[in-house]
């Protein structure tokens, strides 16, 4: 069983993004090109295949619905519908190759601690941040970008319910 869920942007933020072609929450318009980075894509979490994939950059807040102080950022979805990823998946595969730093946060959007791992090795950060009561809920960034890229729950928590 595992220790914690993996939380990926909701389907339906996805689904309003492709089809209005704007920002929820933001209405700012989306960017769509050929992709010439990795990624990853926010929904399925897999990176994107450079120079075969399309992608659509649109401005994401990963603490609507969680938190009152946002904190909107720039995101990548495949152009075209792919499947969420699932919560009891375990640690994203094509993740593990990235520089990442895990965000450890309280209630109140507080930041209780911040680890970086550059070797793949991210469940014993995950295990030690999650041994630490303060700490409800991690945050996955790509440490060369700055950019969020999914969550990091308790297997009992709930899942803020976002919508477009």
């Amino acid at each position: 069983m595992e220790t914690f869920r993996v939380v990926a942007i909701p389907e339906d933020i996805a689904k309003y993004v492709r089809a209005k072609r704007v920002a929820p929450v933001y209405g700012h318009p989306v960017y769509a090109e050929v992709a010439n980075g990795h990624g990853p894509c926010r929904l399925c979490l897999r990176t994107f295949q450079i120079e075969a994939e399309r992608r659509v950059l649109f401005t994401y807040d990963c603490f609507h619905g969680k938190e009152d102080l946002p904190l909107p950022g720039p995101v990548f979805i495949h152009e075209t519908a792919c499947e969420r990823y699932a919560e009891d998946g375990g640690f994203p595969e094509d993740l593990r190759s990235l520089e990442l730093t895990l965000n450890a946060y309280g209630a109140g959007r507080r930041l209780v601690a911040e680890e970086y791992v550059a070797d793949g090795r991210v469940e014993g950060v995950i295990k030690r941040l999650f041994s630490r009561a303060e700490v409800d809920y991690i945050h996955v960034r790509n440490t060369r970008a700055g950019c969020y890229a999914f969550a990091i729950e308790r297997p009992g928590a709930q899942a803020a319910l976002r919508k477009a």
